[in-house]
C-alpha cells in the first residue's frame, strides 16, 4: 500500500470524517485488521479562518505549501487537501511536491458523467461558491455549474462557518438547505454537488429531489484507490 499524506484540520469534524472513510474502505477491500498508512497535518482551523476572512490568500498558501514539503519529507507519496475550499491553492501545491495531489473535484465531477449528469447545483464556501478555482475543474470535466442566488449563498456559507465547523447540526438550518436545493432544482439542476466537506453532516438523500454528489465521500473513495493501488 502507499503512504498517503492529509493537509486537514479545516475543520477536523470533516477531517475525522476522511481518516474514517478512508479506513473503512481499504478495511472492507481487503481484509478486517487492515488499516490506511497514513500521514495527517491538522491546521489550527481557526487562524486558516481568520486568514481567509482576510483574504490573504499569500499566506494561506505559504503554510499548504509548507506542510505539503513536510508532509513528503515524512514519506507521504501522494497528497490530499480535506477541504474544498483550499483547493484554491491545489496548483501551487502540486507544483511545490514531486508527488501527486488527488484533486477533490475531479472523482465528483466523474461520479456526476458517470450517472450521465450534466447540469449541477453547487454548495460550498462562498470562496467555492463564487471564485473561478473549483467551479472552473468541475467545468473542465464538461459540467455545467450553477450556484445559488446571492442571499442562498449567505446563508449556505454562514451555516458553514457558524455550526458545521464547530459540529453543530441544527434542524433549522438543515430545512434552509433544503430549500436552497430545491430553488437550484427549480432552476434545472439535475444534481447537487456538496462542494464544502462538512455538508455531508447537515444533509443527506432524503433532503433532496436530485442525486446529492458528497464530494468528501467521493475524495475518500479516490484515496482509498490511491492507497491500494499496485501499479497494474
Amino acid at each position: 500500500m502507499r503512504m498517503i499524506g492529509l493537509l486537514g484540520g479545516m475543520s477536523w469534524e470533516s477531517s475525522a470524517q476522511y481518516y474514517r472513510l478512508i479506513n473503512e474502505g481499504v478495511r472492507d477491500r481487503t481484509g478486517p485488521t487492515v488499516s490506511a498508512p497514513c500521514l495527517l497535518w491538522s491546521f489550527d482551523f481557526a487562524e486558516i479562518e481568520a486568514l481567509q476572512a482576510s483574504g490573504d490568500w499569500d499566506a494561506l498558501t505559504g503554510r499548504m505549501v509548507e506542510a505539503a514539503r513536510r508532509l513528503e519529507a515524512a514519506g507521504a507519496q501522494g497528497l490530499a487537501i480535506c477541504t474544498n475550499t483550499m483547493h484554491r491553492m491545489a496548483g501551487e501545491v502540486e507544483q511545490a511536491v514531486a508527488i501527486p495531489l488527488v484533486h477533490i473535484a475531479d472523482p465528483a465531477a466523474r461520479a456526476i458523467r458517470a450517472a450521465g449528469l450534466t447540469r449541477v447545483g453547487l454548495l460550498g464556501t462562498a470562496f467555492t461558491m463564487e471564485q473561478d478555482f473549483y467551479r472552473g475543474r468541475l467545468e473542465s470535466h464538461g459540467l455545467e455549474v450553477r450556484v445559488p442566488g446571492a442571499a442562498d449563498r449567505a446563508v449556505v456559507h454562514r451555516v458553514i462557518y457558524e455550526e458545521l465547523v464547530a459540529g453543530r447540526i441544527e434542524p433549522a438550518s438543515r430545512a434552509l438547505y433544503r430549500e436552497v436545493i430545491a430553488r437550484l432544482v427549480e432552476q434545472g439542476c439535475e444534481a447537487i454537488v456538496l462542494g464544502c466537506t462538512e455538508i455531508m453532516l447537515l444533509v443527506g438523500p432524503r433532503d433532496s429531489a436530485v442525486p446529492l454528489f458528497d464530494t468528501t465521500a467521493l475524495h475518500a473513495q479516490a484515496l482509498v484507490d490511491f492507497v491500494l493501488w499496485d501499479g497494474d
